[in-house]
């Protein structure tokens, strides 16, 4: 796991290791490699050498009066008299099998001739020890002719390896010294390469290094190679993300900072007015009650605002029943209609939609809690869902006054105002919520007969609906 966190934090690092190591491997296995080739084909060689010269030795055996005779010229012994590092040694036996001349220091062949093969007079090849000294030997069954029954002599011709070697050797290390200037120019040149793949990186680094901490603006890197644009989306992505939810803790502070210090405003100045005792107890009183409780509201939905903006994206979606989330948001919303003398109605099928409770139970409640506000007493309102073409639609609908076609789109911005009613901050959690969702929320006043008159508003919302959860 250390080798591997060590990778990581080095892409240079990881990629001339995964280039280099791979092929420096290679050249070794294949420098050794070939120095069993050059020292077989060295053997090769030196064996067609051994074998001429056996042949030349055989060929100048005879008989001559019953014994066996050889007339070795100085083009048959011109290697043997080399200098020892090529030192080639030779031993006759006659046919008896008894040591005939040559050097009786070196082994006799201990195979055996074989007559069936088509020649069996050729030369073995093998290797031995002369004095302690590996030897290269080639061991020929000469026939010889007389003029009784024939046999063969055995004729062998040894080589010292030293030579063998030396040029093995000689050929290898020019080969190695080779294959390591080549592996020079292979480690050059990744370095190069990998330094120049790698420019797009340093340049993006140089540039977050050089923004200052408030700076959350698209990165554009000059000449980012295509590997790198996905990672410089996603970077664009975040910081997208990161501005919206910094708009938003400015856009709360501001908020929270204006807003809150109107009733603190005017719950002190109350209180003063009852200290100077400018009315009786009970007025003053009941005034500050209402100052506090439009303030609770406020901090309430200053609260629900900033819990939406922390749940975009972040929060656990789970399928969600309209119809039951709609009758308890109205259930705890009752005595405020019962206060009202309102006439609900709630006509809900079984629709579902992906989303968390939370949020969806706080979108019912607050276009709920609009529509009581301007419902007048004994007014009718409530909540319908549908389902058709794969939408959900949930409508909450009222019988207030409306809203003026000119503050349909305004009255979801924080603290607007439509016509009589002092705006909030209701409609703006609605429209953050279906943001967030992916839905759409519509506003329409209904118009009695198709006249003029506006006999109530129409708050909808379109969701994507979703199959039923299967139970177990």
């Amino acid at each position: 796991m250390r080798l591997l966190s060590r990778r990581r934090s080095s892409v240079r690092s990881y990629l001339l290791a995964w280039i280099i190591s791979p092929i420096a491997l290679f050249i070794v296995i294949d420098s050794f490699s070939l120095y069993r080739n050059t020292l077989e084909s060295v053997n090769t060689a030196y064996d067609r050498m051994l074998v001429a010269s056996v042949h030349s030795i055989g060929d100048l055996l005879r008989i001559e009066n019953g014994e066996l005779k050889a007339s070795l010229p100085y083009a048959a012994l011109e290697i043997y008299e080399a200098d020892y590092s090529s030192r080639m040694i030779y031993r006759i036996n006659d046919l008896d099998g008894k040591f005939f001349d040559g050097d009786e220091d070196l082994p006799a062949y201990r195979g055996r001739r074989d007559n069936a093969a088509i020649y069996p007079s050729l030369a073995h090849i093998y290797e031995d020890t002369y004095n302690g000294v590996p030897v290269r030997v080639a061991a020929l069954f000469q026939p010889v002719v007389t003029n009784g029954p024939h046999g063969a002599a055995l004729v062998q011709v040894a080589e010292t390896m030293e030579n063998r070697s030396a040029l093995a050797r000689k050929i290898f290390w020019e080969t190695l010294l080779r294959q390591a200037a080549l592996l020079v120019v292979i480690v050059s040149v990744t370095l190069y390469v990998v330094s120049r793949a790698l420019q797009p990186v340093d340049a993006l680094r140089r540039q977050l290094d050089g923004r200052s901490a408030d700076d959350l603006s698209p990165v554009d890197p000059p000449l980012a190679p295509r590997e790198l644009q996905p990672f410089i989306k996603a970077l664009n992505e975040l910081m997208a993300r990161l501005r919206r939810l910094l708009d938003h803790q400015q856009r709360f502070v501001a908020n929270a900072s204006h807003q809150l210090r109107t009733p603190l405003a005017v719950l002190k100045t109350q209180l003063q007015s009852g200290l100077r005792g400018d009315a009786p107890p009970h007025v003053i009183l009941g005034e500050m009650s209402g100052t506090v409780e439009r303030a609770t509201t406020l901090a309430n939905q200053l609260l629900s605002l900033a819990k939406v903006e922390q749940l975009r994206g972040r929060g656990v979606q789970e399928v969600c029943d309209l119809a039951m989330l709609a009758r308890e948001t109205a259930v705890d919303l009752s005595p405020l209609i019962a206060e009202k003398s309102l006439d609900f109605e709630l006509d809900g099928d079984k629709v579902f939609v992906m989303g968390h409770p939370w949020m969806v139970g706080e979108l019912i409640s607050n276009l709920l809690h609009n529509a009581i506000r301007h419902t007048p007493e004994q007014g009718r309102l409530g909540i319908r869902i549908r389902q058709f073409e794969g939408r959900a639609e949930l409508l909450v609908w009222d019988s207030g006054g409306g809203i003026a076609d000119d503050a349909m789109e305004t009255v979801f911005k924080a603290f607007s105002s439509s016509g009589s009613s002092s705006g909030g901050l209701g409609l703006t959690i609605c429209g953050e919520i279906v943001d967030s969702m992916g839905a759409a929320i519509r506003l329409h006043n209904r118009h009695e007969g198709g006249s003029q008159f506006c006999c109530g508003l129409n708050a909808s919302v379109s969701f994507v609906a979703v199959s039923e959860p299967r139970s177990g």
